[in-house]
């Protein structure tokens, strides 16, 4: 890049960290909000998977968009160039990271599972067994993360400010063999081995469901479809696929140029904020990609789900009635009739239900 290239490059990066923050923080909050207190057709354990996955994400974008990335380019000195924080601030990104990469992954496999065994259905649409298996997800991955507080370290860097030539603390890569295994150790984790997983259960999912629909005729599919289990299957697994398609997309490049970085360019000389060399404005693009990944999920939901996006006209209108899910018109006439209440009081929106071609059996 020339200079005026690199200028516009750096300034680019300066609007579009911040803006991330100021978008991607209320954005994840209001999507945990949207899908926690309101009904959005969603079953329980997506609810619990996606809620967590918006949490996660919003630390994922405090830790890493705000506290690193958008003082690195505003200010001269951020606070986490000193001891200890240098280290907390490794193990919290890579804690988040982990966490939301690997939520994804086992939402996906937990989908796969439902769809394929009547008893894991069974076991996983329990909410108690989804809230502890996402638990489990954030403890492990900062537990995991422990090491990565480990390969940075602090010492006074002289450089060129200005004109003037000054020596401050810096937080940098420590140069040392268990820095690099560490640093391979959370490239796959955090990438490599969650986009593969992605990759091979959601073809697993498409392959299975296709399968399952050459079994049935027109007019059983139709059936099945009428179903509110099955369409709330259905919408978990749209939201799902579009999710995960967004994660590998998003993913998949800074894995790529962050394994280029770390093989052919991995020495100490090498001067990563040179935007002369064509592999560091590829690897600060695949850095922006992923980080957007962080605060996507919203536009998502919306374009995939026409219940949240009801639910969120709903919301901007200041309605506060959420929408109720039709279970009475969708469940068999057995279950129609046992949830009468005679002795209810009359709700102020009353349900009718006509039930048609009754037949009678011996």
């Amino acid at each position: 890049m020339e200079g005026a290239s690199v200028a516009i490059f750096v300034t680019v990066q300066k609007i579009y960290y911040p803006l991330l923050c100021v978008m991607g923080i209320p954005a994840n909050l209001f999507t945990f909000y949207m899908i926690c207190f309101r009904k959005c057709g969603m079953s329980n354990t997506a609810i619990i998977y996606l809620s967590c996955l918006a949490i996660v994400d919003t630390f994922y974008l405090v830790w890493v968009i705000l506290i690193d990335l958008t003082l690195t380019f505003w200010i001269l000195q951020p606070f986490w160039h000193s001891n200890p924080w240098c280290g907390i601030l490794g193990f919290l990104q890579y804690g988040s990271l982990y966490s939301s990469s690997w939520i994804v992954v086992v939402f996906t496999i937990e989908r796969y599972l439902v769809l394929r065994s009547t008893a894991a259905k069974q076991h996983f649409s329990q909410a108690w067994v989804t809230k502890l298996t996402c638990v489990g997800i954030v403890l492990v991955s900062h537990l995991v993360s422990v090491p990565v507080s480990w390969i940075n370290i602090v010492s006074d860097v002289n450089f060129t400010v200005g004109e003037e030539n000054v020596t401050l603390p810096r937080c940098h890569y420590r140069d040392e063999a268990y820095s690099t295994v560490i640093v391979w150790i959370t490239t796959f984790l955090s990438g490599g081995v969650p986009i593969v997983l992605v990759i091979i259960f959601n073809y697993l999912i498409g392959y299975h469901l296709c399968r399952a629909r050459n079994l049935f005729t027109k007019e059983e599919r139709r059936v099945m479809h009428g179903r509110s289990t099955r369409g709330m299957l259905r919408r978990t697994i749209l939201l799902l696929g579009t999710v995960s398609v967004a994660f590998v997309v998003l993913s998949l490049p800074r894995f790529v140029t962050y394994c280029i970085l770390r093989t052919k360019y991995n020495n100490e000389d090498f001067n990563r904020n040179d935007y002369s060399i064509p592999i560091n404005v590829a690897g600060d693009l695949a850095n922006m990609l992923q980080n957007l990944n962080s605060t996507t999920n919203f536009l998502l939901y919306c374009m995939v789900s026409r219940r949240f996006r009801q639910e969120l006209l709903h919301v901007v209108t200041c309605n506060a009635k959420a929408l109720e899910l039709g279970s009475v018109l969708t469940h068999t006439t057995m279950k129609v009739f046992s949830v009468v209440d005679h002795k209810a009081s009359p709700s102020d929106n009353p349900v009718t239900v006509v039930l048609t071609n009754l037949k009678l059996t011996e």
